[in-house]
C-alpha cells in the first residue's frame, strides 16, 4: 500500500476542518443532534469541487423530500404500526428503484429520499408529535454540514474535475492504443487484452458519473456537450476494433496474393495509433489530421476494383477496409476532440466520423434484477420492522434504520452482502472508538479547542484513505459511524447502558441486513452476466423482426451500454476467452442486423427477398438460443441464407449497386460463423 500523497493529506485536513466548523456552528445554534452536521461533511465530501457540489445539492433535496414524507406518513399511520412499516418500505423501494435506474449524480436525490424516511420515522413512532420538529432539525443539521463542506472545498485549494477527467481519458487512450495495435497485429486474445478491455469498459462507465458532475464544476456548457461527444465516440471504438480481428485473421490465414499490401497499411495504422499510447496530445491536431489523410489515401490505393469483387478475398478486403477507415476516422475524432477540450478551443473541431450510430444516449437496464434488488430491500426493512415491533425493544429503531440505510447503499451491486458486511465491520470499529472517546477521553475535555485536538489525529488519518477507491468505502463509513456513535451534545451526557443498548441495536440491524441479503441475493455477477448475454440475443431477435427498426440509434446505444456493463463482469482467466469474444460477436451481429434492415430499404426490390431470408434465419437462430438459454451452434440454413444473399448482392454490386449490403453481410457472416470456409456456392474459393 502506497503512503498518502500530499493531495490526500490536504483533502483530509479540509474535510476535518469543515466537519469541525459544522459541529461548532451546530453547537452554537443548540441543534438537538449536532453530530449529524459533522457526519454529513464526511458523507458529501469529495476531492473534487464538482462532485462535492453536486452531491451537496442532491443530498439537500433528497433529505428535504424524505423529511416531508416522514411528516406526511407518521402521524396518520402511527396507530397502525404494520401499515406504517409497509408504507415506509414501499416509499423506500420506489425511491431506491428511481435511484438505481439513474446513473447520474441526480440519483443521490432518490437515494437520500429513500433512507431519510426510516431514519426520521422509526425513532419518532413512540412520540409522533415530535416528527415535524425532528424532520426540521435533521434537515437543518444536514444542510449545515453540506454548506460547510461545500464552502471549504470551494474556497481552500479547490480541486477541479476537468484535470482528473483528462487524466482518465489519457489512460483510456493508452489502453485503447494497446488493444488496437494488438488486434491489428493479429495477436490472439490473452489475459492482457481481456484485462485491457475490462479497464476500458470500467473507465467509460465511470466517466458517465463524472460527466454528470462536470456541470457543477464551473465548466462551460459547450465543453460539457463535447465531452459527452468524446465519450460516445470512445465507446464506439470498442466494437469497431473488435470487428477487425476476424477479417484480418481470415485474410492472413488464406493465400491472397495482395495481403502483403494490406498488412503494410495496417501496420502503418498501428504505428500511428501506438504513437498516442503514452500521450494522446503528443501530436498537434494538424499533425493528426495529416497523418489520418495519408492513411486514408493509402487505404484508397489498395481498394479492390469493383469488377474483382466476385472473388471472396477481394470482397473480404473491401469489407475490411471499410472497418479500418472507421477506425482511422474515429481515432482521429477522439484524439482531436480530446485536444480541443484540453485546450478549451472546440469551435474549430469538425467530426470526421459521421455515422448513424453516433449520438445515441439510450441506456440498458435489467429491470428484472433491479426490481428484485428493490423488493429484497423493501422486504428486509418490513421484516426488520415486524421483528422490532414484536420484540418490544425500544432502541430497536436504530437497528431497523441502519438496516434500511445498508440495503439502500448497496442495492445496485452484484454482491451487496460484501458491502453490508463492510458496513457492519466499520460499525463495530466505530462503536469501540466512540466508546473510548465517550467514556475515557471526552470527560477530560472542557472546551471546543481540546475537542478538536483529540479528534484531529484519528479523523485526519482516516480521511487520507477516502480518495482511494480501494479504501474509500470503509474509511468513509468509519468516519461517519464514529461521528454518529459519539453523539456529541452541548453538554456531556454519557450513559454506558444507553450507549451499549443503542449501538448493540445498530450492529444487530446491520447483521440482520447482511444475513438477509446473503440469503436472498447469493447470485453474484454470474447471474447478471448471463442475463445480459441473453438480453443481447433478444435485441438481435428484435432487430431481425419483419417490422422496421423504429429507432436504430437508441437500439445501437443500448447494445453498446449492455456490452460495457457485461465486460467488467466477465473473468479474465483462460476459460473466459470464448465467452468474452462471443459477447463482442453478439453485439456485432446485432449492429450488422440493424445495418442490414436499414440497407434493405435502399436496395433493389429484387434483392429484398434474399435479405429477408437472412433476417428470418437469424431471428430463428437467436430465438432458439433464448428458448434453450444456451449458446447453440448456428444452423447451416443461416449460413446458406447469408451466402445466397451475398451472391445476389455481389452480382448487383458488379452492376453498379451500393457496396454497403455486401460489407454488412460479410461482417455478419464473420460474426456468426467466424471459422467457416469461404462461400463455395458463389465460386469464391480461397486461392492457394
Amino acid at each position: 500500500m502506497a503512503l498518502p500523497t500530499t493531495r490526500d493529506w490536504i483533502f483530509s485536513i479540509k474535510t476535518f476542518s469543515a466537519s469541525m466548523l459544522a459541529l461548532y456552528i451546530a453547537l452554537k445554534l443548540e441543534l438537538p443532534r449536532p453530530y449529524w452536521a459533522m457526519a454529513t461533511v464526511y458523507i458529501v465530501s469529495n476531492p473534487f469541487v464538482g462532485a462535492t457540489t453536486s452531491k451537496a445539492l442532491y443530498r439537500t433535496l433528497g433529505t428535504m423530500l424524505g423529511a416531508a414524507a416522514s411528516v406526511a406518513l407518521v402521524p396518520p399511520l402511527v396507530e397502525t404500526p404494520y401499515l406504517l412499516s409497509a408504507a415506509i418500505a414501499l416509499w423506500m423501494g420506489i425511491m431506491l428503484y428511481l435511484s438505481i435506474t439513474d446513473r447520474t449524480a441526480r440519483a443521490y436525490v432518490f437515494l437520500l429520499a429513500g433512507y431519510t424516511l426510516p431514519l426520521i420515522a422509526f425513532p419518532t413512532v413512540t412520540d409522533p408529535t415530535t416528527v415535524f420538529d425532528v424532520a426540521i432539525t435533521r434537515t437543518e443539521e444536514i444542510v449545515l454540514g453540506i454548506c460547510c463542506a461545500s464552502v471549504v472545498n470551494m474556497t481552500i485549494l479547490p480541486n477541479r474535475l476537468a484535470p482528473v477527467l483528462a487524466e482518465r481519458t489519457r489512460a483510456w487512450f493508452r489502453d485503447a492504443a494497446f488493444y488496437a495495435t494488438e488486434t491489428l497485429a493479429g495477436h490472439p486474445i490473452d489475459k492482457d487484452i481481456l484485462t485491457c478491455r475490462q479497464r476500458m469498459a470500467v473507465t467509460l462507465n465511470g466517466l458517465e458519473l463524472l460527466l454528470s458532475q462536470l456541470s457543477h464544476d464551473h465548466t462551460r456548457p459547450d465543453i460539457v456537450r463535447q465531452t459527452h461527444e468524446l465519450r460516445g465516440r470512445m465507446g464506439i471504438l470498442l466494437p469497431i476494433i473488435s470487428s477487425l480481428s476476424d477479417p484480418l485473421r481470415v485474410l492472413r490465414e488464406g493465400g491472397f496474393a495482395g495481403k502483403d499490401a494490406v498488412n503494410t497499411v495496417v501496420a502503418d495504422i498501428a504505428k500511428w495509433i501506438d504513437a498516442t499510447r503514452q500521450q494522446p496530445d503528443a501530436q498537434s491536431e494538424l499533425d493528426v489530421h495529416r497523418s489520418a489523410e495519408l492513411l486514408r489515401a493509402a487505404l484508397a490505393r489498395i481498394e479492390p476494383p469493383r469488377d474483382a469483387l466476385h472473388s471472396w478475398e477481394f470482397a473480404l478486403v473491401s469489407s475490411l477496409l471499410v472497418r479500418i477507415r472507421m477506425l482511422v476516422d474515429l481515432w482521429q475524432d477522439c484524439i482531436c476532440l480530446h485536444q480541443a477540450i484540453a485546450a478549451d478551443d472546440i469551435a474549430g473541431w469538425t467530426p470526421q466520423f459521421r455515422h448513424w450510430r453516433v449520438g445515441g444516449v439510450a441506456r440498458f437496464f435489467d429491470h428484472g434484477i433491479l426490481s428484485f434488488s428493490t423488493l429484497t430491500a423493501m422486504a428486509a426493512v418490513f421484516l426488520a420492522s415486524v421483528l422490532w415491533i414484536e420484540s418490544g425493544w425500544q432502541d430497536g429503531a436504530v437497528g431497523v434504520s441502519l438496516a434500511a440505510v445498508a440495503c439502500c447503499f448497496f442495492a445496485a451491486l452484484d454482491d451487496p452482502a460484501s458491502g453490508v458486511f463492510k458496513f457492519f465491520v466499520s460499525g463495530a470499529v466505530s462503536i469501540v472508538t466512540a466508546g473510548l472517546y465517550l467514556f475515557l477521553v471526552l470527560p477530560n475535555m472542557h472546551d471546543f479547542t481540546m475537542l478538536v485536538i483529540v479528534f484531529a489525529v484519528p479523523f485526519i488519518c482516516v480521511g487520507t484513505l477516502m480518495p482511494h477507491p480501494r479504501f474509500s468505502l470503509m474509511a468513509t463509513l468509519v468516519a461517519l459511524n464514529t461521528a454518529t456513535f459519539i453523539s456529541i451534545q452541548s453538554a456531556y451526557e454519557a450513559d454506558f447502558q444507553v450507549f451499549l443498548n443503542g449501538n448493540t441495536s445498530a450492529l444487530v440491524g446491520l447483521l440482520f441486513a447482511y444475513v438477509w441479503i446473503r440469503v436472498t441475493r447469493p447470485f453474484g455477477a454470474e447471474l447478471a452476466a448471463r442475463r445480459l448475454i441473453r438480453s443481447s440475443w433478444g435485441d438481435v431477435v428484435s432487430a431481425a423482426s419483419p417490422d422496421p427498426v423504429p429507432a436504430p440509434q437508441p437500439m445501437s446505444a443500448r447494445m453498446l451500454d449492455r456490452l460495457l456493463q457485461l465486460l467488467p463482469r466477465l473473468p479474465v482467466d483462460d476459460e473466459a476467452h470464448p465467452l468474452s469474444s462471443d459477447s463482442f460477436r453478439d453485439m456485432r451481429a446485432g449492429l450488422n442486423t440493424i445495418d442490414l434492415k436499414i440497407e434493405r430499404e435502399q436496395v433493389s426490390p429484387s434483392l429484398r427477398p434474399a435479405i429477408d431470408r437472412v433476417l428470418q434465419a437469424l431471428r430463428e437462430h437467436f430465438e432458439n438460443r433464448i428458448a434453450r438459454n444456451a449458446r447453440i451452434t448456428p444452423p447451416t440454413a443461416l449460413l446458406n441464407a447469408i451466402d445466397a444473399a451475398l451472391g445476389d448482392v455481389v452480382r448487383a454490386s458488379l452492376a453498379g449497386a451500393s457496396l454497403d449490403s455486401m460489407h454488412t453481410l460479410i461482417s455478419l457472416r464473420l460474426a456468426v460463423f467466424p471459422n467457416t470456409p469461404p462461400p463455395a456456392s458463389l465460386n469464391l474459393e480461397a486461392r492457394p
